[in-house]
């Protein structure tokens, strides 16, 4: 297959394996989604799942948020790690919505990436998946899948990204991350890798990295 065939492939693939594409971090509005998302780095969605119910019992919105102090938002959080510095960001950037945006999140993902803790990625999922706006939001999945299927030389994230835009056409961005996502937990993961069910890797996967697992299958024998 020459490059557009595999990206037709990848995309095919998992359209029928994900015609309907959950989100995997419950919220409710922009502002809950960029707290959750926040609160989501280095740590799984089932684990944020969990303690955002409790946050957002006592603050669903920046007015509320910002009548807690660092320390009470740092002991509900406490559970997701990183908890000085995301509990500094979660009240930070509230106050920074309250002063500058009249408690409302913007569309707009350079204005995002200037509030405490909300990096580049976070502002991509939050301006795709709350305003529908096209971004290709790179996390572990698809930057491992990515190399994996040869699309990019995985060198960083942001190459991963760049040529993520590149090769698959603007307007599935948004569903396409989150099928990856979703793709890359269930059939491709880092650790327990099992390649016969992992249909794309299969057939399009970059050849060391299929030679480096039949290596290591046949030392495990």
């Amino acid at each position: 297959m020459n490059k557009q065939e595999k990206v037709s492939f990848v995309i095919n693939t998992l359209k029928e394996l994900y015609p309907t594409i959950p989100v995997p971090l419950d919220h409710q509005d922009p502002y809950t989604l960029l707290i959750a998302v926040l609160l989501s780095a280095q740590c799984t969605d089932k684990k944020v799942n969990q303690i955002t119910p409790i946050l957002f019992a006592r603050a669903d919105n920046p007015y509320e948020m910002v009548k807690m102090s660092v320390e009470e938002i740092r002991e509900i959080i406490r559970p997701v790690g990183l908890s000085p510095m995301k509990a500094k960001g979660i009240y930070g950037l509230s106050k920074m919505l309250i002063e500058d945006h009249h408690g409302i999140v913007p569309e707009d993902i350079e204005i995002l990436e200037t509030f405490p803790a909300v990096g580049h990625k976070t502002a991509s999922v939050v301006v795709s998946q709350a305003f529908g706006i096209p971004a290709f939001p790179v996390d572990t999945h698809i930057h491992r899948l990515m190399y994996r299927w040869n699309l990019t030389n995985g060198k960083n994230v942001k190459q991963t990204e760049k040529d993520a835009k590149r090769l698959f056409p603007r307007n599935i961005w948004n569903e396409l991350h989150l099928q990856i996502i979703w793709y890359g937990r269930e059939y491709s993961p880092a650790r327990g890798w099992n390649l016969e069910k992992d249909v794309i890797t299969k057939t399009i996967g970059r050849k060391s990295v299929l030679e480096n697992y039949a290596k290591t299958k046949k030392r495990t024998r």
